[in-house]
């Protein structure tokens, strides 16, 4: 892709992310405003969008890996755009043992993600890894050092969107400061 369409790309998926995102007062707790964007992914044009803007962040990757949950249908829209494999980055418990797993802390308490142990290999390959929403970075980081410590070579990431006011972006690049990490929108 040539610069301006990578620039039509971005301001596609921008467009469908200020047009399509609800949202929701209160949600999951009172004073948090919650941008839900399931109706963007819902849209074909949306979709597409964002798939394509977020593709372009991958480079040379190959392997996508989605985050539990929405990253799941990013990390499969965008592996079938580069012609890649995706591994699902999962919640706890929702795997069949062996796991790799990574506990965390998260802005509403704590949590942990778990990989395959067995049947997908990791060692030594590129994995691009795509969340929905950066907020304190967390999520990201445990999915990072998750799969690095799996063997993977992790040296770019994405999300849709990134949280103002939050610590998400500072903290990914303090505990990954080679990484490239892209967000397509701030909200």
């Amino acid at each position: 892709m040539t610069a301006s369409q990578t620039g039509d790309a971005l301001a596609r998926a921008r467009q469908a992310i200020a047009t399509h995102t609800r949202l929701v007062p209160d949600f999951p707790e009172p004073g948090i405003q919650f941008k839900d964007l399931t109706p963007v992914l819902a849209d074909p044009e949306g979709l597409a969008a964002v798939t394509a803007a977020l593709a372009e962040a991958a480079g040379d990757a190959d392997l996508v890996a989605g985050i539990d949950a929405r990253g799941f249908l990013l990390g499969g829209a965008i592996a079938l755009h580069l012609g890649v494999g995706v591994v699902a980055v999962r919640k706890a418990g929702k795997l069949p043992p062996p796991v790799h797993a990574e506990r965390y802390d998260l802005e509403y308490g704590s949590a942990c993600l778990e990989i395959p142990a067995d049947g997908v290999s990791l060692a030594g390959r590129r994995v691009f890894v795509v969340d929905d929403v950066l907020a304190t970075g967390g999520t990201l980081n445990a999915a990072i050092a998750l799969l690095s410590a799996a063997g993977a070579r992790v040296d770019a990431a994405a999300v849709v969107m990134e949280i103002e006011g939050l610590p998400g972006r500072e903290a990914v690049r303090t505990a990954h400061p080679d990484l490239v990490l892209t967000g397509l929108t701030t909200g």
